[in-house]
């Protein structure tokens, strides 16, 4: 999958069948019914493996399916949280060429029709996470460009009102299975049912569910760091240099014990945030600081695991350099380091001014 840069079309049908991509949707919807600890358990878990097969998942359960449970009509529930637990990925349309971390500049126009019945939605989005496979994109929208982001609306847009055309995907140094590809709506005439929430709203809800989509990444940044090391450890003891096994060498034993620590602390920093969610307590300053300390343990232990594994692990018969390939992503979506910085820096002013 990592070659060809295409999932395997067994592992997604896979991930529906074991109720891995409705893990927070309720039984009545055909979802698992669990809450988020949960679903971070099960990102980091994939994310030992493969972190392309933890990107979809995690993408599909904590952004797309939680938006709809939070601020979806009932009719739109009904409609769509069948498909999205038991057959169909969705897609988190926000990110514009012009607009990444300055997300609320965005272009895509929604023009409501004279009778309000309806929107058509004109507009271009990249860099969107499982297009490629996704039948339900949840679009952000301005109504009004004028109203900056209070113009911001979401829409739910089933690809088969039309108008909806999916570009080629990306070829990323990382996660390459995970689809990563632009989408260009063309007039696409949306049903007013289709909104969520209420009109002018989409960036409180875009800017809720990122904060705790920080938390998934964090997870899914976790498993990559363990799954690694699990992948590596075994090698220090069955190779030996002067008739020593190279993991019992001093020098040795102080890195990878330092890489276990930091793992740890990654581990339970994310689980703290995602218990505060659960909580229903602030988590959004730990939400930051999870996904960042994350993101830089992956880097970081991944890094270490190649040079453990010498010449080996700059090859590609060894996992280290393809897990060390997966991790750079953590840094960027979802909120770049620098992003998660300035979070923090803003409640910390809060807490001491």
């Amino acid at each position: 999958m990592d070659r060809t840069s295409v999932m395997n079309q067994g592992i997604i049908q896979g991930l529906f069948d074991n109720g891995l991509m409705g893990i927070e949707i309720p039984e009545e919807y055909g979802g698992v019914g669990a809450g988020f600890t949960t679903a971070c358990l099960c990102i980091e878990e994939l994310a030992k493996i493969d972190p392309s097969v933890s990107a979809g998942v995690d993408v599909h359960n904590t952004v797309v399916n939680n938006t709809l449970k939070f601020w979806g009509s009932d009719e739109l529930k009904d409609e769509l949280m069948p498909r999205l637990a038991t057959q169909h990925f969705g897609s988190f349309c926000l990110s514009e060429a012009g607009s990444g971390s300055d997300a609320f500049s965005l272009q895509t126009k929604a023009t409501a029709s004279p009778d309000g019945s309806y929107y058509t939605v004109t507009g271009n989005k990249m860099w969107i996470s499982n297009a490629e496979h996704a039948e339900i994109f949840l679009v952000f929208a301005s109504i009004d460009l004028s109203l900056g982001y209070k113009g911001i609306t979401c829409f739910a847009i089933p690809k088969e009102l039309g108008g909806v055309e999916v570009g080629p995907h990306e070829d990323k140094l990382g996660i390459r299975a995970s689809s990563t590809c632009p989408v260009a709506f063309t007039d696409v005439e949306v049903p007013a049912k289709y909104v969520l929430g209420e009109v002018g709203q989409g960036y409180k809800y875009a800017i809720g569910i990122l904060n705790e989509g920080r938390i998934g990444i964090g997870a899914q940044m976790v498993g990559l760091a363990q799954g690694c090391f699990d992948a590596t450890m075994p090698y220090l003891f069955e190779r030996k240099q002067f008739g020593t096994y190279i993991g019992d060498f001093q020098g040795m034993e102080m890195q990878y014990a330092e890489v276990a620590m930091e793992i740890e602390a990654a581990r339970l920093m994310v689980y703290n945030a995602a218990r505060l969610k659960e909580a229903g307590k602030p988590f959004i300053k730990e939400a930051a600081m999870a996904k960042l300390k994350a993101s830089r343990v992956a880097e970081m232990s991944s890094s270490k695991c190649i040079e453990w594994l010498g010449g080996c692990g700059f090859t590609k018969d060894y996992a280290a350099e393809k897990f060390y390939r997966d991790c750079k992503i953590g840094a960027i979506y979802e909120g770049t380091s620098n992003i998660q910085l300035t979070t923090i820096a803003k409640f910390l002013k809060n807490d001491y001014r």
